[in-house]
């Protein structure tokens, strides 16, 4: 079974996930598919360079990933330039590493995907797992976590679906505004109930 793992910026989508990992699933990780996708020598790393000019580059040649994030969330036009760079890239990424836990014999396969609605690849998995938490919460973990303003927080929280919404889609969902032994447990029993334990 392909389950897809999202939520939203800073839900503790990525906690779920490790829980995931210490059941000895796999979990593919479509932000750090991301990441490589994009690295000096990749096709899509060309292309950026090619749309966006060499601004967007640091010293070394790398992307900044900050100057480039500040670029995309204040214009939507070049946020889907930059997705229909990237995503083509990530999918096809993504079922090589499908292929290659199938070919290993795992039954289950998680696929860790933070813009699942967003990016249209719900065809790639058979049931669905939100990680919710409410939007005040988020706000504030975000905050703290990347030294936000409430500006930039809430910038980055509106570039994606409401978790309101995606909870409506989503196969079970996982309330994440309490202990993590209380996530926890959410998780397992969903595992449970898909045998996937």
């Amino acid at each position: 079974m392909i389950i897809g793992l999202t939520g939203g910026i800073a839900s503790g989508k990525s906690t779920v996930s490790n829980l995931i990992k210490l059941e000895g699933i796999p979990v593919v990780d479509a932000d750090l598919i991301a990441r490589e996708v994009v690295e000096k020598g990749e096709t899509a790393y060309e292309q950026i360079v090619k749309v966006f000019g060499t601004e967007i580059l640091t010293v070394d040649g790398t992307l900044d990933r900050k100057k480039l994030g500040s670029i995309v969330f204040s214009d939507e036009h070049k946020r889907f330039l930059l997705n229909d760079i990237v995503h083509p890239a990530i999918r096809v990424r993504m079922q090589e590493k499908i292929e290659q836990w199938k070919q290993e014999g795992f039954k289950t396969i998680v696929l860790d995907i933070p813009l699942l609605y967003e990016s249209k690849l719900t065809n790639l998995v058979e049931k669905v797992i939100v990680v919710y938490v409410d939007q005040q919460l988020q706000k504030e973990r975000l905050k703290n976590r990347d030294q936000y303003s409430d500006e930039e927080a809430l910038s980055r929280i509106n570039a994606q679906l409401p978790l309101k919404e995606k909870i409506t889609y989503a196969d079970e969902v996982i309330h994440n505004n309490g202990s993590l032994d209380e996530t926890k447990n959410q998780l397992l029993t969903i595992l449970t109930k898909w045998n996937c334990l």
